[in-house]
């Protein structure tokens, strides 16, 4: 078949941007190796946030000041456009607004307050300082030392959001094909032709935005999946909670996360289950005993729940830069085809949020509007180093090193 527009990926950042298009008139035709939201959009932990996973100091190295606030300000776009999406196209997805950042250290507490401080002082971003006295308003854990509240943040049922975006892509006549992986990209002048198993596209533009899942696709260059490491991340959940229960850990329903490099972070569910993440995989090796090892954190976080069973543990893998902050690239016309293609990767955990914005600014990009792509776009990356053979081993050790200094 043939359209304007084919995506590569049915998670958030694809569904988004196949969105967007078909609301311009654009037929879009969407391509899903596995099933739609099956990935990193339907499995993670349920946080929406603003920002990145790197710190604003990384963007303002690079980009400046200036522009660091436009991404900032983009950031937050994002969790408006969470709300404005549930709303048209009424997607019920559990939202309970409300998110903790919290420490758990002295050191980690300063580093915490001198985040909000600057937050507030250089991006107009004001949030809620929590002491250890202040913190069981919201937490009730003798583990956390401080933390700060923001009320424009929250969380929801991941899954159910993908899905409830990927009704409203259907209803706006865009055609979506699951277990379809693309086998191989193949560019020629003016279109792009994708080849599956089960029959052909040709696209004058192309969005890749299968993340994690994309590297080794033939006719990506290998330079594109080089910058990425797939990291393996985990979740479980405990059996229901009777509400007084819940109130004891969790009195306001928010979202919590740490401030460590390797972060924990929790929430409850809809259905009053503690939903906890934060055992990470380096090496792409699911840890053995999943679920007794993820019931430990939660355990050594809320130790009344010793008792409490977990019920189900899942992973999946995100996809992490060098430095954590996401990728925007348009791969430029090669040898006589004339189309760019179009590539969001990289988002390193923190991609509920984001992802929604890079398909918008994706879709904004293919429409000859590439101003605020471009403000991702030139963020520079690097290769992980050691190679073929070398980079996993070098990763997990240098995540090791990191680990250490949040355990010391």
């Amino acid at each position: 078949m043939r359209a304007d527009v084919a995506v590569v990926g049915g998670g958030l950042a694809g569904l988004s941007a196949a969105l967007e298009l078909a609301q311009r008139g654009r037929s879009v035709v969407l391509l899903e190796g596995q099933q739609l939201g099956w990935a990193a959009s339907g499995r993670n932990g349920g946080q929406a946030l603003p920002g990145l996973a790197c710190d604003m100091a990384e963007i303002e190295s690079q980009l400046g000041l200036g522009d660091a606030r436009r991404v900032w300000a983009m950031t937050v776009e994002a969790l408006t456009l969470i709300h404005a999406r549930r709303d048209q196209h009424r997607i019920a997805c559990d939202w309970q607004s409300g998110a903790l950042t919290v420490s758990a250290s002295p050191r980690k507490t300063r580093a915490l307050r001198s985040w909000v401080d600057r937050m507030a002082e250089v991006y107009d971003y004001r949030q809620q300082w929590l002491d250890r006295a202040a913190l069981p308003l919201h937490i009730r854990s003798a583990r956390y030392d401080s933390g700060v509240y923001d009320r424009r943040s929250g969380h929801l049922h991941p899954l159910k959001y993908a899905l409830g975006l990927a009704n409203a892509v259907w209803q706006t006549g865009a055609r979506l094909y699951e277990s379809s992986p693309v086998t191989a990209l193949e560019r020629h002048r003016g279109v792009t032709l994708l080849r599956t198993a089960h029959g052909q596209v040709l696209a004058e533009q192309v969005l890749l935005a299968g993340n994690v899942h994309l590297p080794g696709l033939p006719g990506l260059p290998t330079t594109e999946g080089a910058r990425i490491m797939p990291v393996g991340t985990y979740v479980a959940v405990t059996e229901p909670l009777s509400p007084a229960q819940m109130d004891a850990l969790l009195p306001t329903r928010a979202a919590v996360c740490d401030n460590n490099f390797s972060l924990d972070y929790f929430r409850p569910t809809a259905d009053q289950r503690l939903l906890y993440g934060g055992k990470v995989s380096y090496s792409t090796v699911t840890p053995p005993n999943l679920a007794a090892r993820m019931r430990s954190h939660i355990v050594r976080t809320f130790p009344s729940l010793a008792r409490t069973p977990v019920t189900h543990a899942w992973g999946g893998f995100v996809d992490i830069t060098m430095n954590r902050a996401p990728e925007f690239v348009r791969l430029p016309a090669d040898g006589a085809a004339t189309a760019p293609i179009y590539l969001v990767q990289g988002f390193s955990g923190h991609g509920l949020a984001l992802t929604g914005l890079a398909g918008k600014l994706a879709a904004e990009a293919m429409c000859g509007d590439a101003g605020r792509f471009d403000v991702f776009s030139r963020l520079r990356h690097r290769s992980f180093p050691g190679g073929a053979r070398l980079r996993t081993p070098t990763l997990v050790l240098g995540m090791l090193w990191h680990r250490l200094r949040d355990q010391l």
